[in-house]
C-alpha cells in the first residue's frame, strides 16, 4: 500500500526488563482504517508492546511516528490525546456506574460547574447507536454482559476521538453469537476510518477479520502479510517456526485384529443422549465431533460419572465396569480432561505442583495415606513441570497466573501422573495459542503410543483429521455414523454427517469384539 496511508510507524522498539528482553527491535506499520491483528505465541511480546503503544509502559528504546510526526509517550492520557486507546482483557468499567458515566468519565459534559446529565445521555446514546448496542446509556454497566461492557468501552474510546483502537483479546470471554457480533462492530470501525489493532490467539477469527497480520515470535518481529497475503500456512509458519504439515504428528497405526479394549454399549439418557455405542481399541485416537448441541460432553459426562446414565453398560479390557461417579472412573484408570477447565478441571487458587499431585495425592510417595511427603510432592511436580514445558516462574505458583496452555498443560500432566488406560479429552485446545496447541498435540500422540486410549472430543474439524485414526459424528444425541477410511477425512463429509444433510451408506453397527 501506499506510504502516504501509513497512520502508525512503529520504529525498532524495544523493551527491557531485569533478565528479560521482551522485545527486541520491533518495526513495522499500522496503515488508516485497517483490522490489524498481531499474533503470537504466548511470550512473544504483544500485551507488552500494545502497553507500549497505549502509554501505559515506556520503551527501552526505539521510537514511534503518528501522522508522520514523531510521539512520546510518556502516558496513558497522552496516547488518549493523540487517539490512541487500549481496551484490555480486564475491562475498565465502573459497575456501579451507568453507561453515560463510564463513557465520560474524565471528560464530563457541564455548564457553569454542574453537570449537564441530559447531553451526557443524548451524545452517549448516539455513541451506542452508531455500534449497534442493544441498550441504553440510562442503565448501569454492572447489568451488562462482557459483550455489551465491551461496547461502553469502544462508545468511550469514540468519545475520545479515537482513531487507533488496540483490543487485546476481545473475544477470550465471549460465546460465539457475541464474538461474530463483535467483529461486525470492528468491521463498522473499519468502515469509518478507524484503525484497529487486534490481539488474538484464535487463528480463525484473524484470519476471518483481519486486512493485514503482523507476527512477533520470541519478542522479535517476524512478519507482516497483508491482503491476500494473508493465510494459514504462512501465519503458523512464522508463529512456531515450521510448516503447518508438520503441526500434527505423524499418526500411528493401531492393529486392525487387535481387540477393543473400551467398550461403550447403549449409553443414554433418554434426554440429550440416546443409545450411543462405540469401541476403541488400545493405543488409538478416536474422536467424536459434531455441532453444538449434538451431546458429545454430555455423553462423555455419563462415561466418567459427573452425570447418572439411563441405559448403557461400559466394557474395560473385557471386563464390565460399573461407574457411578467419578472416583469410579479414576479408579478404573480412567482420566477426564474437561472442556472447561477453569470451571471443572483446575483449582485455580492452588499451585502449579498442588494441581499438578491432586489425583496421587494420597498415594506413595507422596504420601503414606497420612502425611505428606512434600521433598516427594515437589520432586514429582518439578519433573512434570520439566517434562510438559510448562512456563511458570515456579511449582508454587498459582494455577490461575498461567496461560491458558500452560493451564491446560497442568491439568494433562496431573492425569499422567495418574497413569490413565483411557483418557477423555474434550475440547483440550480451546482458546490455546498454536504454539501450546502443537506440545499438546504432540502429547497426545505420545500417549497413544505408549498403550492411552484416547477418545478426543472437540469441533475443531482440523484438530479432529490431523489427530484422529477413526471419527465418529453425533448429531441430536445419537451417534450417526463412524468415518475410518482417511480418504473420507474432509471437513465437508463431516460437517454433511452432522448437519444431516448425508445420509449415511451404511447403518452404524456396534461390534461387541470383546
Amino acid at each position: 500500500m501506499a506510504h502516504d496511508n501509513v497512520l502508525l510507524q512503529i520504529k525498532g522498539v524495544s523493551k527491557q526488563y531485569p533478565g528479560v528482553q521482551a522485545l527486541k527491535d520491533v518495526s513495522f506499520s499500522i496503515n488508516k482504517g485497517e483490522i490489524h491483528a498481531v499474533v503470537g505465541e504466548n511470550g512473544a511480546g504483544k500485551t507488552t508492546l500494545m502497553k507500549i503503544l497505549s502509554g501505559a509502559e515506556p520503551m527501552t528504546s526505539g521510537g514511534l511516528v503518528l501522522d508522520g510526526r514523531e510521539i512520546n509517550l510518556i502516558g496513558i492520557k497522552e496516547a488518549i490525546d493523540l487517539g490512541i486507546n487500549l481496551i484490555s482483557q480486564e475491562l475498565n468499567i465502573a459497575p456501579d456506574m451507568t453507561v453515560y458515566e463510564n463513557i465520560f468519565t474524565g471528560s464530563e459534559i457541564s455548564q457553569y460547574g454542574i453537570l449537564n446529565r441530559k447531553a451526557m445521555r443524548e451524545a452517549a446514546n448516539r455513541l451506542l447507536e452508531s455500534l449497534g448496542a442493544a441498550f441504553g446509556a440510562h442503565v448501569y454497566a454492572g447489568e451488562l454482559s462482557i459483550a455489551e461492557q465491551q461496547q461502553v468501552e469502544i462508545a468511550r474510546a469514540l468519545r475520545h476521538n479515537g482513531r487507533i483502537l488496540i483490543m487485546d483479546e476481545p473475544t477470550a470471554s465471549l460465546s460465539d453469537r457475541e464474538t461474530a457480533r463483535l467483529l461486525e462492530v470492528i468491521r463498522g470501525l473499519r468502515d469509518r476510518g478507524i484503525s484497529v489493532i487486534f490481539i488474538s490467539h484464535r487463528l480463525p477469527e484473524v484470519l476471518q477479520i483481519a486486512d493485514a497480520v503482523t507476527v512477533l515470535r520470541d519478542g522479535m518481529y517476524i512478519g507482516t502479510a497483508r491482503g491476500e497475503e494473508i493465510n494459514e500456512e504462512i501465519v503458523v509458519k512464522w508463529m512456531i517456526g515450521r510448516a503447518l504439515s508438520d503441526y500434527y504428528p505423524d499418526r500411528a497405526s493401531v492393529d486392525a485384529a487387535q481387540k477393543n479394549y473400551f467398550v461403550v454399549q447403549g449409553f443414554g439418557d433418554n434426554e440429550e443422549v440416546f443409545d450411543v455405542s462405540f469401541s476403541a481399541k488400545k493405543g488409538e485416537i478416536l474422536a467424536i465431533t459434531g455441532l453444538v448441541g449434538a451431546g458429545r460432553t454430555e455423553l462423555t459426562n455419563m462415561i466418567f460419572g459427573i452425570t447418572r446414565k439411563q441405559t448403557g453398560t461400559l466394557y474395560l479390557n473385557g471386563e464390565r465396569v460399573e461407574i457411578n461417579e467419578p472416583v469410579d472412573a479414576i479408579e478404573q484408570g480412567i482420566g477426564y480432561v474437561p472442556e472447561d477447565r477453569r470451571a471443572h478441571g483446575l483449582f485455580l487458587e492452588l499451585s502449579c505442583a498442588e494441581n499438578i499431585v491432586m489425583n496421587v495425592m494420597d498415594t506413595e510417595p507422596i504420601s503414606n495415606g497420612w502425611i505428606l511427603n512434600l521433598k516427594k510432592l515437589s520432586e514429582v511436580a518439578e519433573r512434570a513441570v520439566l517434562d510438559r514445558n510448562i512456563q511458570t516462574p515456579d511449582i508454587d505458583r498459582e494455577v490461575m497466573y498461567l496461560s491458558g496452555g500452560n493451564q491446560q498443560k497442568v491439568l494433562l500432566a496431573r492425569w499422567l501422573e495418574a497413569k490413565p488406560e483411557v483418557l477423555i479429552l474434550d475440547e483440550p485446545t480451546r482458546g490455546i495459542d498454536v504454539g501450546a496447541k502443537s506440545e499438546i498435540y504432540q502429547l497426545i500422540s505420545e500417549l497413544a503410543a505408549a498403550g492411552v486410549t484416547i477418545i478426543l472430543i472437540s469441533s475443531d474439524l482440523p484438530e479432529v483429521i490431523g489427530m484422529a485414526q477413526r471419527i465418529l459424528v453425533m448429531r441430536e444425541g445419537r451417534l450417526v455414523t463412524e468415518i475410518s477410511s482417511q480418504e473420507e477425512f474432509t471437513q465437508e463429509n463431516i460437517l454433511a454427517y452432522a448437519s444431516g444433510i448425508k445420509v449415511p451408506d451404511y447403518a452404524f453397527e456396534y461390534v461387541e469384539g470383546r
